[in-house]
């Protein structure tokens, strides 16, 4: 798979192109503070998925319990695909990078947060924050991680949170803002989809005779994890957000550079949440 950080940054990155270009009649977020909390979640949720791994450095995000709900995961997975599975898939015995690294995991975990949104506001989504901006920490940052006892990790996630309860205004609807999990998930499937394995993107549909095929590039432009490639990626989504941190918080959104010229007409207003 690609490693942890790039699935973070690409996450990120995503997610704050998409804060911009959503006009603000769709639900779009409309201030600074919204965008950078709709990047969190995005970066988050593109680790969201190898929670179906005890041994991902995510799965230690928030000690014992973050550790428990991973084995719970990836039993669940384990079970659902030897359930589901034709009889030429094999028989599953580890649940990673199977159910969680399917389309229907991405949709559906989108759709439950866009449900808790919607019903909780701006509550759901700063908790929301609070969970997955700890898995995005531990992605981001590996090493310090490794180093760093998970209550500290948890410290940082919560007053990340309480500062997004504070200045956060909360302009974007609960199913825009549950989209953000749906982005990072994408970007975590999409991004080990170019790996060597692939994933069962469309699992269980059948596909041939098996519903449990992996998927992926053509085999020339497949990649391997922590290769050279991997890093290539995890500077050029780094720069992305630098540049777009830039755009936001100077009010120079892409919606205003024209590069969507149907969305103009509902330019961000940043600054006066500030």
């Amino acid at each position: 798979m690609v490693m942890g950080p790039t699935h973070a940054m690409s996450g990120a990155a995503v997610g704050l192109a998409v804060a911009q270009i959503l006009p603000a009649q769709w639900g779009g977020v409309t201030t600074i503070p919204d965008a950078l909390m709709f990047a969190g979640i995005a970066a988050g949720g593109a680790l969201l998925p190898d929670l179906d791994s005890p041994q991902a450095t995510v799965s230690r995000s928030f000690g014992p319990l973050s550790q428990g709900l991973s084995r719970v995961v990836e039993n669940a997975s384990q079970t659902f695909v030897n359930l589901t599975r034709s009889r030429k898939d094999p028989y599953c015995r580890n649940g990673h990078r199977t159910a969680t690294h399917t389309l229907w995991f991405a949709l559906g975990t989108g759709a439950a947060a866009a449900a808790l949104m919607s019903a909780f506001g701006k509550a759901a989504a700063v908790a929301l924050l609070f969970v997955l901006l700890g898995l995005a920490i531990r992605g981001l940052l590996p090493e310090w991680s490794k180093k760093a006892d998970w209550l500290v990790i948890t410290g940082v996630s919560a007053l990340v949170a309480w500062a997004a309860w504070q200045w956060a205004p909360n302009s974007g609807s609960g199913v825009v803002m549950g989209s953000a999990v749906t982005i990072g998930v994408l970007t975590h499937l999409a991004g080990d989809f170019i790996t060597k394995r692939g994933i069962p993107l469309l699992a269980p549909l059948p596909l041939g005779r098996q519903r449990w095929r992996n998927l992926g590039t053509p085999k020339p432009l497949r990649i391997a994890a922590a290769g050279p490639t991997d890093k290539v990626l995890l500077t050029a989504f780094t720069l992305m957000v630098l540049v777009q941190l830039y755009l936001v918080i100077t009010g120079t959104t892409i919606a205003q550079q024209s590069l969507v010229p149907a969305l103009t007409e509902s330019k961000l207003r940043w600054w006066p949440a500030l």
